[in-house]
């Protein structure tokens, strides 16, 4: 297949380890389209949810749609608000809290590293 339209309404729930006080909906897999290497989702995290300090071996961008995010690095803390983004590669220790009053909304793209 060349193509893969997903509408809302299809997007896949699934368990994200590390995760807590959200939920998490898979609108694309690597295996979607060809020899596709991306994958996407549409994580919506309630005020107090997050992700705890650590880092996965894909290169990540997480893009708000809505709402507002708290990052930490090892390096800085700052707030993430609609519209932003962070991109960062393998191996990138970070955290996410939603601090904010109202759910948060986030898009997140994952691809394997030396892959476009």
């Amino acid at each position: 297949m060349s193509y893969k339209i997903t509408r809302r309404t299809d997007a896949v729930p699934y368990e994200a380890p590390g995760h807590y006080n959200m939920c998490p909906t898979r609108l694309h897999n690597p295996g979607d389209v060809n020899d596709g290497r991306i994958t996407v989702g549409l994580s919506h995290f309630l005020p107090g949810g997050g992700c705890q300090f650590g880092s996965n071996m894909l290169e990540s961008i997480y893009y708000i749609i809505e709402g507002e995010m708290e990052l930490t690095t090892e390096h800085e803390t700052t707030i993430l608000h609609a519209g932003d983004s962070f991109h960062c590669g393998p191996g990138t220790q970070k955290a996410i809290q939603n601090n904010g009053p109202v759910s948060c909304q986030m898009l997140v793209i994952l691809t394997k590293p030396g892959q476009a």
